[in-house]
Protein backbone atom coordinates (compact mmCIF):
# COMPACT_ATOMS: atom_id res chain seq x y z
CA UNK A 1 0.00 0.00 0.00
CA UNK A 2 1.35 3.18 -0.83
CA UNK A 3 0.92 6.08 1.87
CA UNK A 4 -0.16 9.81 1.15
CA UNK A 5 2.52 12.14 0.98
CA UNK A 6 2.26 15.53 1.47
CA UNK A 7 3.38 17.98 -1.57
CA UNK A 8 3.42 21.87 -1.45
CA UNK A 9 4.83 24.73 -3.36
CA UNK A 10 4.99 28.16 -2.59
CA UNK A 11 6.52 30.88 -4.88
CA UNK A 12 6.24 34.75 -4.40
CA UNK A 13 7.92 37.40 -6.34
CA UNK A 14 7.98 41.23 -5.21
CA UNK A 15 8.84 44.45 -6.57
CA UNK A 16 9.13 48.22 -6.17
CA UNK A 17 7.82 49.51 -9.43
CA UNK A 18 9.68 53.30 -9.39
CA UNK A 19 10.61 54.14 -6.29
CA UNK A 20 7.27 52.76 -5.06
CA UNK A 21 6.90 50.73 -1.56
CA UNK A 22 6.88 46.51 -1.86
CA UNK A 23 4.41 45.41 -3.70
CA UNK A 24 3.40 41.19 -4.52
CA UNK A 25 3.87 41.21 -8.01
CA UNK A 26 3.45 37.59 -8.29
CA UNK A 27 2.15 34.47 -6.33
CA UNK A 28 1.62 30.93 -6.83
CA UNK A 29 0.36 28.32 -4.08
CA UNK A 30 -0.33 24.70 -4.59
CA UNK A 31 -0.94 21.64 -2.18
CA UNK A 32 0.01 21.68 1.42
CA UNK A 33 1.91 25.10 1.21
CA UNK A 34 0.46 28.79 1.72
CA UNK A 35 1.36 32.10 1.57
CA UNK A 36 -0.20 34.91 3.48
CA UNK A 37 0.65 38.60 3.67
CA UNK A 38 -0.77 40.41 6.79
CA UNK A 39 -1.74 43.93 6.40
CA UNK A 40 1.59 46.09 7.62
CA UNK A 41 3.44 48.55 6.20
CA UNK A 42 6.30 46.57 5.10
CA UNK A 43 5.96 43.57 3.22
CA UNK A 44 5.62 40.23 5.14
CA UNK A 45 4.86 36.45 3.90
CA UNK A 46 3.89 34.00 6.27
CA UNK A 47 4.29 30.31 5.06
CA UNK A 48 1.57 27.70 6.34
CA UNK A 49 1.92 23.92 5.86
CA UNK A 50 -1.80 22.68 6.26
CA UNK A 51 -0.38 18.98 6.43
CA UNK A 52 0.35 20.15 9.76
CA UNK A 53 4.12 18.77 10.03
CA UNK A 54 6.31 16.58 7.80
CA UNK A 55 7.18 13.21 7.62
CA UNK A 56 8.83 10.64 5.38
CA UNK A 57 8.34 10.99 1.74
CA UNK A 58 6.60 14.95 1.94
CA UNK A 59 8.10 17.49 -0.05
CA UNK A 60 7.95 20.89 -0.86
CA UNK A 61 9.37 23.65 -2.33
CA UNK A 62 9.80 27.65 -1.93
CA UNK A 63 11.05 30.00 -4.10
CA UNK A 64 11.18 34.03 -3.51
CA UNK A 65 12.52 36.94 -5.89
CA UNK A 66 13.00 40.09 -4.11
CA UNK A 67 13.30 42.89 -6.81
CA UNK A 68 15.63 45.48 -6.90
CA UNK A 69 14.99 48.36 -3.63
CA UNK A 70 12.08 46.30 -2.79
CA UNK A 71 12.06 44.49 0.43
CA UNK A 72 10.46 41.37 2.01
CA UNK A 73 10.21 39.45 4.91
CA UNK A 74 9.32 35.67 5.49
CA UNK A 75 8.51 33.37 8.50
CA UNK A 76 5.95 30.64 9.46
CA UNK A 77 2.83 30.53 11.10
CA UNK A 78 4.42 28.12 13.66
CA UNK A 79 7.05 25.98 14.35
CA UNK A 80 7.33 23.46 11.76
CA UNK A 81 7.64 19.70 13.19
CA UNK A 82 9.16 16.94 11.81
CA UNK A 83 7.74 13.41 12.77
CA UNK A 84 9.03 10.12 13.20
CA UNK A 85 9.56 8.16 9.44
CA UNK A 86 8.02 4.98 8.24
CA UNK A 87 10.52 5.03 5.09
CA UNK A 88 11.73 7.93 3.21
CA UNK A 89 13.05 11.23 4.19
CA UNK A 90 11.26 14.63 4.33
CA UNK A 91 13.04 17.02 1.87
CA UNK A 92 12.21 21.10 2.18
CA UNK A 93 14.14 23.43 -1.16
CA UNK A 94 14.21 26.82 -0.68
CA UNK A 95 15.52 28.96 -3.57
CA UNK A 96 15.79 32.65 -2.84
CA UNK A 97 17.17 35.60 -4.89
CA UNK A 98 17.62 39.30 -3.41
CA UNK A 99 18.00 41.77 -6.51
CA UNK A 100 20.29 45.16 -6.29
CA UNK A 101 19.49 47.62 -3.11
CA UNK A 102 16.91 45.08 -1.87
CA UNK A 103 16.14 43.34 1.71
CA UNK A 104 15.19 40.07 2.69
CA UNK A 105 14.97 38.62 6.14
CA UNK A 106 14.31 34.93 5.95
CA UNK A 107 13.08 34.29 9.40
CA UNK A 108 11.37 30.46 9.87
CA UNK A 109 10.17 29.56 13.60
CA UNK A 110 11.81 26.47 15.12
CA UNK A 111 11.76 23.17 13.73
CA UNK A 112 11.09 20.80 15.76
CA UNK A 113 12.79 16.75 15.15
CA UNK A 114 10.80 14.18 16.78
CA UNK A 115 12.45 11.11 17.45
CA UNK A 116 12.75 8.69 14.48
CA UNK A 117 12.50 11.79 12.03
CA UNK A 118 14.35 12.64 8.79
CA UNK A 119 14.96 15.95 7.55
CA UNK A 120 16.75 17.27 4.49
CA UNK A 121 16.70 20.99 3.82
CA UNK A 122 18.38 23.06 1.03
CA UNK A 123 18.54 26.63 0.99
CA UNK A 124 20.02 28.27 -2.42
CA UNK A 125 20.29 32.37 -2.07
CA UNK A 126 21.27 34.50 -4.71
CA UNK A 127 22.12 37.79 -3.90
CA UNK A 128 23.59 41.23 -5.46
CA UNK A 129 26.64 42.99 -3.66
CA UNK A 130 24.15 45.77 -2.55
CA UNK A 131 21.46 43.94 -1.27
CA UNK A 132 20.93 43.24 2.39
CA UNK A 133 19.91 40.10 4.18
CA UNK A 134 19.29 38.21 7.64
CA UNK A 135 18.63 34.77 7.46
CA UNK A 136 17.97 32.12 10.33
CA UNK A 137 17.06 28.18 10.69
CA UNK A 138 16.76 27.00 14.20
CA UNK A 139 16.49 23.12 15.21
CA UNK A 140 14.70 22.16 18.69
CA UNK A 141 15.94 17.85 18.77
CA UNK A 142 12.24 17.08 20.69
CA UNK A 143 10.31 18.85 22.95
CA UNK A 144 11.57 19.11 26.58
CA UNK A 145 8.46 20.42 28.40
CA UNK A 146 7.11 16.89 27.12
CA UNK A 147 9.78 14.50 28.29
CA UNK A 148 11.48 14.10 24.37
CA UNK A 149 14.84 12.74 23.29
CA UNK A 150 16.20 11.75 20.39
CA UNK A 151 17.52 8.42 19.81
CA UNK A 152 18.08 8.36 16.39
CA UNK A 153 17.25 10.23 13.00
CA UNK A 154 18.53 12.09 10.34
CA UNK A 155 19.28 16.45 9.69
CA UNK A 156 20.75 17.09 6.64
CA UNK A 157 20.94 20.53 5.94
CA UNK A 158 22.76 22.23 2.98
CA UNK A 159 23.40 26.05 2.69
CA UNK A 160 24.72 27.59 -0.37
CA UNK A 161 24.88 31.44 -0.69
CA UNK A 162 26.00 33.31 -3.95
CA UNK A 163 26.85 36.93 -4.23
CA UNK A 164 26.69 38.43 -8.22
CA UNK A 165 27.07 34.36 -9.33
CA UNK A 166 30.05 33.92 -6.90
CA UNK A 167 29.72 30.84 -4.50
CA UNK A 168 30.54 33.04 -0.89
CA UNK A 169 29.44 30.53 1.82
CA UNK A 170 28.86 26.91 1.35
CA UNK A 171 27.87 24.55 4.51
CA UNK A 172 26.59 21.06 5.05
CA UNK A 173 25.15 19.83 8.33
CA UNK A 174 24.65 16.31 8.91
CA UNK A 175 23.54 14.69 11.94
CA UNK A 176 22.13 11.07 11.83
CA UNK A 177 22.19 7.55 13.16
CA UNK A 178 22.54 7.59 17.27
CA UNK A 179 21.69 11.10 17.99
CA UNK A 180 21.61 10.98 21.84
CA UNK A 181 25.17 9.86 21.71
CA UNK A 182 26.19 12.66 19.16
CA UNK A 183 24.31 15.54 20.65
CA UNK A 184 25.69 15.06 24.48
CA UNK A 185 29.43 14.47 22.91
CA UNK A 186 31.67 17.48 23.59
CA UNK A 187 32.41 17.99 19.98
CA UNK A 188 28.57 17.39 18.97
CA UNK A 189 26.58 19.57 20.88
CA UNK A 190 27.92 19.62 23.94
CA UNK A 191 24.25 18.31 26.14
CA UNK A 192 22.12 20.97 24.55
CA UNK A 193 19.10 20.44 22.48
CA UNK A 194 18.13 23.32 20.79
CA UNK A 195 20.54 25.57 18.28
CA UNK A 196 20.39 27.81 15.20
CA UNK A 197 22.62 29.59 12.75
CA UNK A 198 22.28 33.27 12.14
CA UNK A 199 23.59 35.00 8.71
CA UNK A 200 24.05 38.15 8.12
CA UNK A 201 24.67 39.95 5.15
CA UNK A 202 24.92 43.75 5.29
CA UNK A 203 27.11 47.60 4.85
CA UNK A 204 28.30 47.52 8.30
CA UNK A 205 29.24 44.40 10.14
CA UNK A 206 31.61 45.29 12.88
CA UNK A 207 28.77 47.17 15.32
CA UNK A 208 26.72 43.77 14.07
CA UNK A 209 29.55 41.40 15.55
CA UNK A 210 29.52 42.90 18.43
CA UNK A 211 26.30 43.33 19.29
CA UNK A 212 25.96 39.82 18.82
CA UNK A 213 28.94 38.81 20.57
CA UNK A 214 27.29 40.37 23.33
CA UNK A 215 24.04 38.76 23.09
CA UNK A 216 25.37 35.12 22.08
CA UNK A 217 27.90 34.81 25.35
CA UNK A 218 29.51 31.55 25.61
CA UNK A 219 26.87 29.65 24.39
CA UNK A 220 27.92 30.05 20.58
CA UNK A 221 30.24 32.58 18.88
CA UNK A 222 30.27 34.79 15.68
CA UNK A 223 32.63 36.01 13.10
CA UNK A 224 33.21 38.00 10.39
CA UNK A 225 34.35 37.35 6.69
CA UNK A 226 34.19 38.50 2.81
CA UNK A 227 30.86 40.73 3.43
CA UNK A 228 28.69 37.94 5.59
CA UNK A 229 28.44 37.74 9.64
CA UNK A 230 28.13 34.45 10.92
CA UNK A 231 26.67 33.40 14.01
CA UNK A 232 26.19 30.15 16.04
CA UNK A 233 23.90 29.47 19.45
CA UNK A 234 23.14 26.42 21.19
CA UNK A 235 20.97 26.33 24.26
CA UNK A 236 19.62 23.14 26.75
CA UNK A 237 15.95 23.81 25.41
CA UNK A 238 14.24 25.64 22.15
CA UNK A 239 12.55 28.11 25.16
CA UNK A 240 16.51 28.89 26.32
CA UNK A 241 17.43 28.97 22.57
CA UNK A 242 14.50 32.13 21.67
CA UNK A 243 15.76 34.00 24.80
CA UNK A 244 18.71 34.74 22.98
CA UNK A 245 17.51 34.31 19.63
CA UNK A 246 15.09 36.83 19.18
CA UNK A 247 17.32 39.65 20.88
CA UNK A 248 19.85 38.70 18.15
CA UNK A 249 17.68 38.84 15.46
CA UNK A 250 16.02 42.39 16.77
CA UNK A 251 19.89 43.82 16.98
CA UNK A 252 20.37 42.31 13.23
CA UNK A 253 17.94 43.57 11.65
CA UNK A 254 16.50 46.78 10.41
CA UNK A 255 12.89 45.53 9.82
CA UNK A 256 10.67 44.69 12.51
CA UNK A 257 10.22 41.21 13.65
CA UNK A 258 7.10 39.49 12.49
CA UNK A 259 4.75 39.37 15.49
CA UNK A 260 4.30 35.86 15.26
CA UNK A 261 7.95 35.67 17.03
CA UNK A 262 6.62 37.10 20.13
CA UNK A 263 7.09 34.95 22.87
Amino acid sequence: MTLQRARGTARAVVHAPEGASTRLKRLHQAGCLKLRFPRLPQAEAVLINTSGGLTGGDRIEQHYEVGAAAGLTVTTQACERIYRASAGTAEVATTVAVGEEAELAWLPQETILFDGGRLRRRLELDCAASSRFLVVESVILGRQAMGESLRSGLLHERWRIRRDGRLVFAEDLRLGGDLERLTVAAAGLGGATAFATVLLQAEALEPALEAARRIIGEAGGASRFDGLLVCRLVAESGQALRRRLVPLLHALSTRPLPRLWSF
